[in-house]
């Protein structure tokens, strides 16, 4: 009997730092750092059709062509280490992960299918092995292989560029959507060639994130995430990011993070500082009163439900898409 693998990944909720970094041998490298979100995922199965073509390979639902195109290169790359002719298989994905909000929709696609194919085959890819798949896969791909771990990734190349430290510092952030939560096409962006004084900025951002990270200084860490979001808008241009930053600072939040490459925007509040039930209830009536979207506050950091205040949007259950619907780009409140 042919064994079902099995595989999973996570989402995430934008990012702190996105720009143009130079890597070890003093080469510009696309580099970000994500925000991990606990919760909504990736789940894959695979199985395999020993003595079919290496190219029969079906998947549920059928659109998601970058999960297939991973599967092949696993199956290519676990038959030759397993001594096997690669083979056929069918591939079956779940997920509550909305689509085209900037939350890595298709990397924790692709990398649950990698190891769903390789689970099938007795094996367990290394992340960096994820990686490279992933990135062949779909070009470029978040680090969700990583499982949370803060570092600077390259996202085209599929390779860690900085280890920032063991973990992120405590926040409490109170996830939106700009844009009424309408993904963004990101194929259709500007595309600016970054100056030497851009890299620089980027350096003394990542400068100070390093720093942020190893003190567990969450003020630091909310003054790189805003620079790194303002930079960010002079592509993306959400109308409502100066209406986002000022509510920061009236609640008394440390900073804002947004998705480079999509509408997902969070709050982030300092967990140790005074009237933090109050600074959030503060935020999120600030949030309804300009019309943007709450979707649901989480931490970086192990917590109970009863610590944070919740509004309505906050307290609905997750409800993953069946594997036979296929994923439409969804609108809130879908988070």
């Amino acid at each position: 009997m042919i064994p079902t693998g099995t595989g999973h990944a996570p989402c995430h909720h934008g990012e702190i730092l996105q720009g143009v970094f130079l890597d070890a041998d003093g080469r510009r490298c696309a580099g970000l750092v994500t925000l991990p979100m606990p919760g909504p995922g990736s789940r894959a199965e695979f199985v395999r059709r020993p003595g079919t073509g290496a190219g029969a390979l079906t998947v549920v639902p059928a659109d998601r062509t970058k999960a297939v195109r991973a599967a092949a290169l696993a199956v290519a790359e676990c038959a030759e280490r397993t001594g096997q002719p690669p083979c056929g298989g069918q591939l079956r994905l779940t997920s509550d992960i909305p689509v085209g909000l900037g939350m890595g929709s298709s990397t924790s696609d692709v990398i649950a299918t990698v190891r769903a194919v390789a689970d099938s085959y007795g094996l367990r890819p290394t992340p960096e092995a994820v990686a490279r798949l992933a990135v062949r896969a779909e070009l470029a791909c978040d680090p969700l292989m990583l499982d949370g771990r803060p570092v600077l990734f390259a996202q085209r190349e599929g390779r860690v560029l900085e280890a920032l430290g063991p973990a992120l510092p405590p926040l409490v952030v109170v996830g939106c959507a700009l844009g009424e939560g309408a993904p963004v096409d990101t194929l259709s962006l500007p595309v600016r060639e970054p100056g030497d004084g851009d890299v620089r900025a980027f350096e003394r951002l990542r400068t100070l994130l390093r720093r942020a990270v190893a003190t567990a200084d969450a003020p630091l860490l909310g003054e790189v995430a805003t620079a790194s979001a303002w930079r960010g808008q002079q592509t993306l241009r959400h109308p409502e990011f100066e209406a986002l930053t000022g509510i920061s600072r009236r609640v008394g939040a440390v900073g804002v993070q947004i998705a480079h490459s999509g509408a997902v925007a969070g709050v982030l509040f300092d967990p140790a500082a005074p009237g933090l039930r109050h600074r959030v209830r503060s935020c999120l009536r600030a949030l309804d009163a300009h019309g943007i979207p709450a979707t649901r506050t989480f931490t970086t950091f192990t917590t109970t439900s009863e610590e944070l205040p919740h509004g309505p949007a906050h307290r609905r259950r997750d409800r993953p898409a069946g594997p036979d619907t296929a994923r439409r780009p969804a609108r809130l409140p879908a988070l």
